[in-house]
C-alpha cells in the first residue's frame, strides 16, 4: 500500500497573503494570516506531485481524505504551554554551560559568566533559554549524570529567577526530574527520547512539554557515514511512529515540538534536503523547532571553518527556513539573528 505525505508549499506573505486568504485562494499556515500556502506537494517513495488547493477535489476519495486531514494540521492555530506562536519565529537562545561543546565550549563554564549571559539572551529576545550541560555535537562522549548536574544546577537554580521560558537540553531521566523540581518548562531530548528507557515515564508523570529531535545513532558515533532511503520521509516516519508510541503511553498533550535534527546523524546531503523541504513536518500538526546555529554545514557549502565566524551561513538558513514557516529557531547569537529577522519581516510583509 502506496503512504503518501504533504508538503505545503508556494507561499504568500504580508499583505498579499492576507488578501489570498480573504478571497480563499489560499490556506493560513499555522492559523496566521501573514503567511499563506495555495499548492501542495503530494509525496510517496516512489514520485512526487503538485497540485493547487483549488483543484483537491480532482483526486480520488481515500487520497483527497487524507490530504484534507494533513491540511486541516497545517493551517490550523498551534497552542502550546507558555508559549505564544502568533508572532513566530521564536527565537531559543543556546547556553551551552560546557567545556567541549563545538562552539561555544568553555566560554560559560564559571557561574558568573553563565548567568550574564542568561541575562543578555534573554535581554536581546530569546523566548526560550536552552540549558545543558552535556555537549552533544559529532564525536562528543557521554558524561555521568552527576558531573552534568553539577554544571547546571548553579545557573539553573539562579535565572529561575529571570522569569524566562526555561527548556533543559539532556538525554537523561535523572536530569530531567532535578530540572523540573526547579520548574524548567520543556525538555529537549537530542536522543528522541531513545537514550533512557525512563525518560517517556517521567514525560508522562510531569506532563512537561518536550522536543521529540530526531538523531541517527549517538553523538560520538553519529556522523560515520549516515545512511537513509528517503532522509526527509524515514524522519516523518520516525516522529509518526513516535507520537503514536507516547499516544498509547497515555501522553495526550499536543505540547510536543519537532526538531529533525539538522547534523545529528546526517551529511550535507541530508542537511540540505530537510532545509529545502522542511515545510513537510507541518503535516504533523506540531511546532517545527530548527537548529542551524555554526553548524559544519555552513562550513561545507562556504568554506568558513571556525564555527564562530559562520553567523552569515546561519542567518541565511534561519530565513530560509523562516519562508517555510517554522516556528522556533534556536540559535547561538540571538541579538544579531533577531536584528535580521526583523529587517527581512520589515521588507518580506
Amino acid at each position: 500500500m502506496v503512504k503518501y505525505y504533504t508538503r505545503a508549499c508556494n507561499f504568500y506573505y504580508g499583505q498579499v497573503s492576507k488578501e489570498k486568504i480573504k478571497k480563499k485562494l489560499s490556506l493560513p499556515l499555522h492559523g496566521y494570516k501573514e503567511i499563506s500556502f495555495d499548492t501542495i506537494e503530494i509525496l510517496s517513495r516512489k514520485n512526487i506531485k503538485k497540485i493547487y488547493i483549488k483543484d483537491l477535489n480532482r483526486l480520488e476519495s481515500k487520497l483527497k481524505k487524507k490530504i484534507l486531514k494533513d491540511i486541516k494540521n497545517i493551517s490550523k492555530k498551534k497552542s502550546f504551554k507558555k508559549l505564544e506562536f502568533s508572532k513566530f519565529p521564536i527565537l531559543m537562545g543556546v547556553l551551552n554551560l560546557t567545556p567541549d561543546s563545538f562552539s561555544d565550549g568553555g566560554r560559560f563554564v564559571k557561574k558568573e559568566l553563565a548567568r550574564a549571559h542568561a541575562k543578555k539572551l534573554i535581554k536581546d529576545g530569546c523566548g526560550i533559554l536552552d540549558i545543558g550541560g552535556e555537549a552533544t555535537n559529532p564525536g562528543s562522549k557521554e558524561i555521568n549524570v552527576n558531573e552534568e548536574w553539577k554544571r547546571i544546577f548553579p545557573t539553573l537554580s539562579k535565572i529561575k529567577k529571570l522569569k524566562s521560558f526555561i527548556s533543559l537540553d539532556t538525554r537523561k531521566s535523572e536530569i530531567m526530574k532535578k530540572g523540573i523540581k526547579y520548574k524548567i518548562n520543556l525538555v529537549n531530548d537530542v536522543s528522541g527520547l531513545e537514550y533512557d528507557p525512563y525518560t517517556i515515564e517521567i514525560l508522562k508523570d510531569t506532563k512537561i512539554p518536550f522536543v521529540i529531535h530526531h538523531m541517527q545513532g549517538n553523538p560520538r558515533t553519529m556522523q560515520i557515514n549516515p545512511k537513509y532511503d528517503n532522509v526527509l520521509l524515514d524522519i516523518y516516519d520516525f516522529f509518526e511512529k513516535k507520537i503514536d508510541l507516547l499516544r498509547s503511553k497515555n501522553i495526550k498533550h499536543n505540547n510536543i515540538i519537532l526538531d529533525p535534527g539538522i547534523g545529528f546523524g546526517k551529511n550535507l546531503k541530508h542537511n540540505i534536503t530537510l532545509l529545502k523541504n522542511i515545510s513537510i513536518f507541518h503535516s504533523l500538526g506540531f511546532p517545527v523547532m530548527l537548529g542551524t546555529s555554526r553548524k559544519r554545514f555552513i562550513k561545507s557549502l562556504s568554506g568558513v571553518n571556525d564555527s564562530k565566524e559562520r553567523l552569515g551561513g546561519t542567518i541565511s538558513s534561519v530565513l530560509y527556513t523562516l519562508m517555510q514557516g517554522v516556528q522556533i529557531l534556536r540559535v547561538h547569537d540571538v541579538n544579531e539573528v533577531k536584528q535580521s529577522i526583523k529587517v527581512f519581516n520589515s521588507l518580506k510583509f
